[in-house]
């Protein structure tokens, strides 16, 4: 016993060594971090996200009739990657509230027997369209879209399980989960716990195999021949409104990307998507309803339906230790039960130093509705990861 206790601490202060290490480790980009191998395919990887800006909103100030003038911390990330063996991994990573706590992203166990099948369980990214996947880190522009709206218990996520693949050559990319859910909550629409089921299948007709597991981009600098198609779907049982009046959740989407590299070497990004909430016209629950809180999942989902179009074009010629990127993203949401029209206009230019690890952009935002008078965003903002 008093072997395996020695044995057990040994272990202990590795790990905690090897943690250390990697913090201190040269940076290697978002997906590998710093890495320190233990030999026989066990590792563990540490990286760092982070997303700062300046934001000045039209009659944003305290008065009510000025600007505002705000710096930031959008986001803040720690990503943790452990391996036992090529087949069993695991990942941790956290992220920043509005309130400036440190929350669980994302904390899954990983079993991943071939590309074709590979085991999830945990708190995940349900399988979903392009930009939910995308997250904001991988996005082509600077601001995650008001249209891509999911049930979660924290930034789009949930607990479950997920089954994942790529088939035909990785050109053809399947996701299937079952989670937890909304409204599983004591006078809310699902409080005998119904599972909410989720999936997606994105097909490359181009180059394949774009991205780690199921995740999406929706900009790849030029780096890759892109077009690529996805539809995803979500249900879930008395998902939506109170245990009196309950609906049913169904939303599904469509969402395409083509990035090409011109023969001047530019790069032009296309991407368009659109989407469709169903909530049986039942309307949800009041986010807190009951005493919940943001992690219990409940309330808030709207019926109605969305599109979002945009465009890039990455400059081929290089200014200083970085390319230019002007973009324009356009956004509509029309929300059935209440009759409401809002859109968003965004136009805007990112300067890539290092792909998705560094990047400064600068948007200008226009956010207008049948209901509220028109307002206006401008926001510089600073994204990198180690």
């Amino acid at each position: 016993m008093e072997k395996q206790s020695t044995i057990r601490s040994l272990q202990r202060r590795s790990i905690v060594t090897a943690v250390s290490a990697a913090c201190l480790l040269t940076a290697m980009g978002a997906e590998a971090g710093g890495t320190v191998s233990f030999g026989d395919d066990k590792s563990i990887t540490v990286g760092l996200g982070l997303r700062t800006s300046f934001s000045s909103v039209e009659d944003g100030a305290p008065s009510g009739i000025s600007r505002s003038s705000d710096f930031a911390l959008d986001s803040l990330r720690l990503y943790v990657n452990g391996s036992l063996s090529k087949q069993i991994k695991a990942t941790f990573n956290t992220e920043k509230d509005a309130n400036d706590n440190i929350k669980m992203l994302d904390g899954y166990a990983q079993l991943e027997y071939s590309d074709e099948l590979n085991i999830w369980v945990g708190r995940m990214l349900p399988p979903s369209d392009r930009s939910n996947l995308d997250g904001p880190y991988y996005l082509s522009a600077w601001g995650y879209p008001n249209v891509s709206q999911y049930p979660a218990k924290f930034a789009g996520r949930d607990n479950g399980v997920n089954i994942w693949g790529k088939l035909l050559d990785k050109k053809l990319t399947y996701a299937v989960g079952a989670f937890e859910g909304h409204n599983n909550f004591a006078g809310a629409s699902s409080q005998d716990d119904n599972l909410l089921f989720a999936g997606r299948i994105q097909y490359d007709f181009w180059d394949s195999s774009l991205d780690p597991a199921y995740y999406t981009s929706s900009t790849y600098f030029g780096s890759k021949n892109v077009l690529s198609v996805g539809m995803a779907a979500m249900y879930q049982k008395d998902g939506v409104g109170s245990a009196a009046t309950k609906g049913n959740y169904q939303s599904w989407s469509l969402d395409a990307l083509l990035e090409k590299p011109l023969p001047d070497s530019g790069t032009v990004t296309v991407e368009a998507a659109y989407y469709n909430y169903d909530t049986g016209d039942v309307a949800d629950v009041a986010s807190g309803f009951g005493g919940s809180v943001g992690t219990d999942n409940v309330g808030g989902l709207t019926q109605g339906t969305a599109y979002l179009a945009s465009a890039a074009y990455l400059l081929p010629q290089a200014v200083g230790p970085g390319k230019f990127q002007p973009y324009m993203r356009y956004q509509s949401f029309d929300s059935d039960l209440i009759n409401v029209t809002s859109t968003q206009q965004d136009l805007g230019v990112n300067y890539i130093l290092n792909g998705h690890n560094a990047r400064v952009s600068a948007t200008y935002t226009k956010n207008d509705s049948d209901t509220t008078t028109a307002t206006d965003k401008f926001v510089v903002g600073l994204q990198l990861q180690f």
